[in-house]
């Protein structure tokens, strides 16, 4: 169907938990971001989440990440999508400012998300030619 992808750097500002650790909701966040581009580029509105199905952690996102998030649409309704989201380290903050692109990224973050978007407006018929009265 579509599929759009962003790419962000993870600052140290970010980062709550000992090793530099950044919280899940980073990553949810950044669907959210995903989401709301898949919206916009396929009924010209930015839409709202409704739910996520499956959420999983699959490895630590840490500040100084430069972080790949992916969201593809997998079922279309008539005003529902259902996005398959990912978040991938493709280069990971090593020390300081230095960092290293990874050879093969890693899946830190999976997740099956819906959201909604408003109803198609419905098309007015078209007025009847009338003529003019003299």
């Amino acid at each position: 169907m579509i599929t759009v992808t962003h790419r962000r750097y993870v600052p140290y500002s970010h980062a709550h938990y000992a090793g530099n650790l950044v919280d899940g909701a980073y990553s949810l966040a950044a669907f959210g971001d995903v989401a709301t581009e898949i919206c916009i580029r396929l009924d010209g509105d930015e839409g709202l989440f409704a739910s996520y199905d499956d959420v999983q952690f699959k490895a630590p996102v840490r500040a100084g990440d430069v972080l790949e998030i992916s969201g593809t649409v997998t079922k279309m309704g008539t005003r529902s999508r259902k996005i398959a989201f990912e978040v991938r380290v493709v280069c990971r903050g090593t020390s300081g400012s230095a960092a290293e692109v990874l050879a093969e990224p890693i899946v830190a973050t999976s997740a099956v998300g819906t959201v909604v978007v408003p109803p198609k407006p419905i098309a007015a018929p078209a007025a009847a030619e009338v003529p003019p009265q003299l």
